[in-house]
């Protein structure tokens, strides 16, 4: 099969998938009718459970699908009217008047239950409001989105070695140590830092915006990638020193649990987020507008490294973790790396131009549309172990709703275009 051929007929699966299960799918899934918001616990069949905790996480990214959807111009005002609804909803329930910040988990009706001040659940709040921003036009938004900017910079800024705290009490004191994170730093959040001061860049065409995201990126090459593999490093102590990467109690409600107290080891990194990190720098590159060159070669060992050691190649996607310099070490699958390495690879083809990286993306590709996609609902199932046995079989939860998935439909419906249409008939 010629390339042009491959590339079609990937292209032919995304917009099917993309057009006829996903879109569909959430254009009538995921809204509260009752209260407003989105409810994000939904069954196999996309049926909601009964559970209507709502996350500040899953409230903002939901809103940040749907608007993105709109403005790629793949959804219609539907999706701009759903995402209206969720904004109206976090602006009403989510944010502390008497402390400032996003309250981290509601009840269903709004009322909150957990009102720790967490730095996920705030990077996402400025990525969500500067898009709908973005689709809407809406200035109240984009405010908010600033005062979230403003508000972290004030309270959760580290003075001495840059970056920012993440886990906090509802009135900004630190929380404790270990496993409640108020002692920690890491390359997730800070990633996701990165693409929420990118997009409010984008927004507002402020310099002080961009420079706060030239900023973040300075500070992951200085602190969080290997000097030596050129793979990010999870989690820090606040002066940068690695730590062993662990689960903390009041956040990692849908992830594996992997047994292991002591957290991962030392010489441990996700191919996920590497591939994610590198080509949400990529974008970042392009918004702000940096020079490519310096940054190829970075994102060359993220991908590099995905594809020799990341990758099934027998039996399809991609693992989760593994350490710098060996083969994976965890072997389950995931929802969420499969969508994020898919859009990866093919930023990779378009900006490294190897064709290997076409073969990783199909491999994962074919095992998504094979087995991760519940092709009968139009969601897809959260998690496989190493022989692509089903683990997990929800459409929705605390920490998967539409955002990895949505997301990266689009985005490779956007790369394979453009890859077609730079290779001769």
């Amino acid at each position: 099969m010629s390339k042009r051929e491959r590339l079609e007929r990937a292209l032919t699966e995304v917009r099917h998938h993309l057009f006829n299960e996903l879109l569909p799918f959430w254009s009538t899934h995921g809204v509260d009718p009752q209260y407003g918001g989105f409810l994000t616990y939904l069954d196999a069949d996309g049926n909601p459970t009964g559970e209507t905790l709502k996350t500040v996480v899953c409230q903002t990214r939901m809103i940040y699908s749907y608007a993105s959807a709109f403005r790629a111009r793949v959804a219609d005002e539907r999706f701009l009217d759903i995402a209206r609804q969720g904004v109206e909803f976090l602006l009403r329930h989510f944010w502390d008047d008497e402390h400032t910040g996003w309250f981290w988990t509601c009840e269903g009706d709004g009322t909150p239950s957990d009102r720790s001040k967490i730095m996920y659940g705030h990077s996402f709040a400025i990525y969500a409001l500067s898009e709908y921003a973005m689709a809407s036009g809406d200035r109240r938004a984009l405010e908010m989105a600033e005062e979230t900017l403003k508000c972290i910079k004030t309270l959760a800024a580290d003075p001495a070695h840059g970056g920012f705290g993440e886990f906090f009490e509802a009135d900004w004191h630190p929380k404790q140590p270990g496993v409640y994170g108020g002692d920690r730093k890491s390359l997730d959040v800070h990633m996701h830092l990165m693409e929420a001061f990118t997009n409010l860049y984008e927004a507002t065409g402020e310099a002080r915006h961009r420079a706060d995201a030239c900023n973040v990126i300075d500070l992951l090459f200085e602190h969080m990638i290997h000097p030596d593999f050129g793979t990010g490093i999870a989690q820090f102590a606040f002066d940068w020193t690695p730590l062993r990467a662990i689960l903390f109690k009041n956040v990692w409600g849908s992830d594996r649990d992997v047994g292991d107290e002591e957290g991962r080891p030392l010489n441990n990194t996700s191919f996920g987020h590497n591939v994610e990190f590198a080509w949400l720098l990529k974008h970042s590159v392009d918004i702000l507008g940096l020079d490519l060159q310096d940054y190829k070669e970075r994102m060359r060992k993220l991908y590099a490294h995905c594809v020799q050691y990341g990758i099934d190649w027998e039996g399809g996607g991609v693992y989760c973790e593994g350490p710098n310099d060996g083969p994976a070490r965890e072997k389950n699958k995931e929802f969420w790396q499969q969508a994020e390495v898919m859009v990866g690879m093919l930023d990779a083809c378009l900006v490294l131009g190897d064709e290997h990286y076409l073969d990783a993306y199909e491999n994962v590709h074919r095992f998504v549309m094979d087995h991760v996609i519940n092709h009968e609902v139009g969601e897809w199932y959260p998690l496989f172990d190493e022989k692509n046995t089903r683990l997990w079989d929800y459409m929705g939860h605390a920490w998967k709703i539409n955002y990895h998935t949505v997301r990266a439909a689009i985005q490779c419906e956007q790369r394979l275009a453009k890859l077609l249409a730079q290779t001769p008939a």
